[in-house]
């Protein structure tokens, strides 16, 4: 369902369950730049207000995220780790050349943002069938039904203010570039990297 061209690698979890502080903080942190690209969507595309609209919800949701996985560490008895760079999303951006008109810049942040949410929705389906952690196990299936909704709803978004041949064909080009991406990931306690 999620197109996805290189599937993580199952062992991936057990680097999870060895350093699940470092895989809180690196989530609490994608979730917080998932509410920061809604938000700065909004500010740089305001003529599009369904898609506005859509922006308010999902920075709500993904602060409430934030909070939840927060609450997580808390309740672990630690504190917020620093920010990390993410290097997925630093490889993953150079895809598509800057500038090009409004709209095309608007597509392939939407694009961009479908991936990322696509990949985290794969990443949690993941730590939920195989965490040793039953609580985070649960907790991260929620999460991935909440990610999939994310995915479809920048792709339908991508595919309304662009020509959807077109950008069916970007999704396509950038869905193999990520799989090459993925080929030198998967290897730390990150949620995509």
């Amino acid at each position: 369902m999620l197109g996805l061209k290189l599937a993580t690698d199952p062992r991936w979890v057990n680097i999870v369950e060895k350093n699940i502080d470092e895989i809180l903080t690196d989530h609490a942190y994608c979730e917080q730049k998932a509410a920061s690209t809604a938000i700065s969507l909004i500010v740089t595309f305001p003529e599009y207000p369904e898609l506005v609209q859509e922006m308010i919800a999902l920075s709500r949701e993904e602060m409430g995220h934030f909070k939840m996985v927060h609450d997580k560490i808390l309740k672990r008895g630690k504190t917020l780790g620093r920010y990390r760079k993410d290097e997925y999303a630093i490889q993953l951006l150079k895809f598509f050349p800057k500038g090009g008109n409004r709209t095309t810049q608007l597509v392939h942040r939407l694009l961009y943002a479908a991936l990322i949410e696509a990949r985290s929705c794969e990443r949690f389906r993941l730590l939920s069938e195989e965490l040793n952690d039953k609580e985070l196990s649960d907790f991260y299936h929620k999460l991935m039904v909440s990610e999939a909704g994310h995915y479809t709803m920048f792709l339908k978004f991508a595919r309304k203010y662009g020509q959807k041949e077109e950008v069916d064909k970007k999704w396509l080009e950038l869905l193999d570039y990520e799989a090459e991406i993925m080929k030198d990931l998967g290897r730390k306690e990150t949620i995509h990297g």
